[in-house]
Formats: C-alpha cells, structure tokens, sequence
C-alpha cells in the first residue's frame, strides 16, 4: 500500500492468500482455510442429492438454481457470505451473474458445521439470513450426523426439525424428493 491509500475490506478480502475463503460479517473481515475432505464429501453429496432433482430436473420439480460456495453480496463489497450451498428459484435468478458477486438473496443456504465455523455459522451467519430474509436454511453436522433445517418466518427462523445417522428426509424448501442422510456420511 502507498502513502495515502486505504483498502477497504472487500479489497483486504480479494487479497487474501490463495487456500483462505474470506467472508465480511457484519463489518469484520473473516477467514478461514478451505474446507477439508471430509466437508467437501459432504457438500459434493448434497450437490448431487439436490442439483439432479431440482437444478436439473432429473427426477424431481427442477425450478431451481444450486450453487456451491457462491459470494453472496447482501450489499455489495460490505455484507459478504460465502455460504457452503446456496439456491435460487430461477425465476428469481434466470441467469448467473458474469462475475463473482451473487447480489440477488438466495432462498435457501446450507452451512456444513464444523468446529472451527459451527458457532460463526450459528451466532454470525443464521441472523444475517435473517435479516436479509433468506427463506430457508440447513445445517448439517458430519461429525454428528446430524441436519438441522429452519424456516425464515417474521418472528425469525423456526426450527422445522433435526435429523439423524441413517434417516431417509424430506425437509422443505427441497421436500418435493427424499434424501437418504446415509448419503451425506459416507
């Protein structure tokens, strides 16, 4: 940086190292490594368990977009999330954006809970969904085996249930299919 010149902290965030994943929450900076297997086998499986029946209509509804870990900007280059999936109706994003900014408000996200990010996840990023009215949101735990999911309603989110180990689930807004939970831990 020259004399005179200040970096905002989007510009701090586009300057991390490469193998760091940065996030603006409510005006801090946040980092952290990129996930391990074991969260990617996790965000692969539900990937493939949604994006079939209902980013590709295989099976299913289809109608919606399913993204891995896209930016979401709740305002541009100050309130940034980089959720672990995240999905759109179409008709509210008919198109990807050309670059990395996602400005249009996802319906659903999904935070793949580990110990070093499970209470930014809970604490942090569930009120921020909130707040930016985000419909729906999953949790899933792979070390316990667990997926919570919440509805957004006008008091806050609403907690639709926590399923275990092996279930086979079917949790809105994606309950039009079933999802085998055996799927995700292995």
């Amino acid at each position: 940086m020259r004399a005179g010149e200040t970096y905002s902290l989007y510009d701090r965030l586009m300057s991390l190292p490469e193998g760091l994943t940065g996030e603006i929450l409510n005006c801090q900076l946040h980092a952290q490594p990129r996930p391990s297997g074991s969260h990617m086998g996790v965000e692969s499986a539900l990937q493939i368990e949604l994006g079939g029946p209902f980013d590709r209509g295989r099976d299913g509804p289809g109608g919606w977009r399913i993204l891995m870990e896209p930016e979401i900007h709740f305002l541009r280059d100050q309130e940034v999330c980089v959720p672990d999936l995240a999905g759109w109706r179409r008709k509210r994003l008919p198109q990807l954006p050309r670059g990395q900014r996602f400005e249009v408000v996802p319906d659903w996200v999904c935070e793949i809970l580990l110990p070093s990010t499970e209470s930014k996840d809970r604490q942090i990023k569930m009120p921020i969904y909130a707040r930016y009215l985000v419909g729906f949101a999953w949790l899933v735990d792979p070390l316990h085996g667990t997926l919570e999911g919440f509805a957004l309603e006008i008091e806050g989110w609403r907690q639709l249930g926590t399923w275990r180990g092996n279930e086979t689930i079917a949790v809105p807004p994606f309950d039009a299919v079933q999802i085998s939970l055996r799927d995700l831990w292995t």
